[in-house]
């Protein structure tokens, strides 16, 4: 490693190095036209013109646009809406899927993700679909430290744990819960999904050391499972008697902007969900 100034200057002599390239070997530079699909050839005789060409390969990296297939109501997408909050991601294409259309069984969705689930997220030609990983490989893309999801063995190790406990307890027991009164024609809640959504409920209450679910500091694994446990909380209202350390948890997660920007609006499409769905 060397110093700014030697950093400075490697950069600077590297750019006159191509610069002067392009002048002695007059490449012959294929150039797409912005506003018209004939393509052109010219030779780089000037600074303007290879000035231009950095210019618009810089411009095409930093207008890549993130594509999300989405469901508002879905409290994985949500999870995904609040880390794009979280990270300040604004530039990003959301696709709604309608689930009861059978979107996600189109062939080109299949070609993307054959568990033909979402959110789906694609990056230039990267494909990733699952909240969790989607949101860890945004975090590890793009966030500017590693305080939602820490590099510390340890405490990622934590957080990897709730993770784990969103995808099969607590939204486990949302999935079983919504699936028989969404897609199977039932108008009322089964007892024995309500009372997995209490067991959980349970559970959760004893994972509190702190204020946040792996400590004192927010991470990941609050985002994403206060995203399911919002879903479950419409279903089974939480009890401050029975659990008081989740009731304070959720009121500290539900003061957060990324929360009232990116849960709310799909939340309360969830919540009308439900009551024109049960009994």
């Amino acid at each position: 490693t060397g110093s700014r100034d030697e950093i400075l200057f490697i950069n600077y002599l590297n750019l006159f190095c191509t610069t002067t390239i392009f002048f002695r070997e007059g490449i012959t530079v294929k150039q797409q036209s912005d506003t018209s699909e004939d393509s052109h050839t010219h030779r780089v005789t000037g600074v303007p013109t290879f000035i231009l060409l950095l210019r618009k390969k810089t411009l095409q990296n930093s207008t890549m646009v993130l594509t999300l297939y989405k469901k508002d109501t879905s409290a994985p997408c949500r999870s995904v809406f609040m880390v794009f909050e979280a990270l300040g991601i604004k530039d990003v294409k959301l696709i709604n899927m309608n689930l009861q259309q059978r979107d996600q069984f189109q062939e080109e969705y299949l070609k993307m993700n054959p568990q033909h689930t979402i959110p789906t997220l694609v990056d230039d030609d990267f494909v990733i679909w699952d909240s969790h990983a989607i949101t860890t490989y945004l975090i590890n893309k793009y966030a500017k430290d590693d305080s939602l999801y820490p590099s510390d063995a340890r405490k990622r190790a934590l957080v990897d744990q709730r993770l784990h406990f969103d995808t099969g307890v607590l939204f486990a027991a949302l999935f079983a819960t919504m699936v028989p009164v969404l897609y199977h024609g039932e108008k009322t809640f089964r007892p024995e999904n309500l009372t997995k959504i209490k067991n959980a409920y349970d559970i959760i209450e004893k994972f509190f050391s702190g204020p946040w679910l792996t400590g004192d500091t927010l991470t990941l694994a609050d985002i994403c499972c206060v995203s399911t446990i919002s879903s479950l909380n419409e279903i089974i209202p939480i009890d401050v008697n029975l659990y008081p350390k989740l009731t304070a948890w959720f009121t500290r997660c539900s003061a957060q902007e990324f929360y009232t920007k990116a849960n709310v609006v799909g939340l309360q499409a969830f919540r009308e969900m439900v009551k024109n769905t049960v009994a």
